[in-house]
């Protein structure tokens, strides 16, 4: 007879067809450097038990959607339940006029531009970032928010969790999701670039001539 030292048996989730399954069926779910970056700030906050109980719900195909948008993420986790747990993942979306820095340093650095134009992260990135006084990723738990339904009175619990992993995957997917996340749409941060790159084009030509 197990020992439960005075608090009840860990429960089981419902089970759920047609839920969102991580790709990953073992070790590690994030796969390009960007998700992992993201992972790798999760797990330096403490969270290493929780996540590991997330990654089996993500894989297990518990989360039943999840939207990304402007500062937050969304989500629908089934629990042990029968009402679905609602997740939620914020964080703090940079301004119009941050945003209009980060598009001109990425602008003016060629190979910036030319990787995001062709659908990539440039792997050093965050250095734009950080010399504009900005984070791409959240450096510390404050400045995420995350809630969730469920009665866990812990942040972040299994359900977050999950979430935060698919989140990455995600992130595998699409890089420029990481970029919605913090307020620039893949279209309007390109169409940006396209337009200022041109801008610096026109401006080296016309230097060029008047040499």
């Amino acid at each position: 007879m197990s020992e439960w030292r005075g608090f009840p048996p860990p429960s089981r989730p419902i089970r759920v067809e047609g839920g969102i399954r991580a790709r990953s069926r073992r070790g590690r779910i994030a796969q390009t450097w960007w998700s992992q970056r993201f992972i790798e700030v999760l797990e330096s906050f403490g969270m290493g038990g929780r996540l590991q109980r997330g990654k089996n719900y993500a894989r297990a195909g518990q989360v039943l959607n999840l939207t990304v948008s402007t500062s937050v993420v969304v989500g629908v986790v089934q629990g042990s339940r029968p009402e679905p747990y609602r997740v939620r993942i914020g964080i703090k979306a940079f301004t119009a006029q941050e945003w209009d820095r980060i598009e001109r340093e990425l602008a003016g650095q060629a190979l910036f531009a030319a990787k995001l134009l062709a659908g990539e992260m440039p792997a050093d990135v965050e250095e734009v970032f950080d010399r504009l006084g900005l984070r791409l990723f959240p450096g510390t738990m404050r400045e995420l928010t995350m809630d969730c339904s469920c009665p866990d009175w812990e942040i972040p619990c299994k359900h977050l969790a999950a979430a935060c992993y698919l989140l990455a995957e995600s992130f595998d997917e699409d890089p420029f999701q990481i970029l919605a996340w913090r307020g620039r749409g893949r279209e309007e941060l390109l169409d940006h670039l396209r337009k200022l790159r041109g801008t610096v084009a026109a401006g080296t030509s016309t230097a060029a001539e008047d040499t």
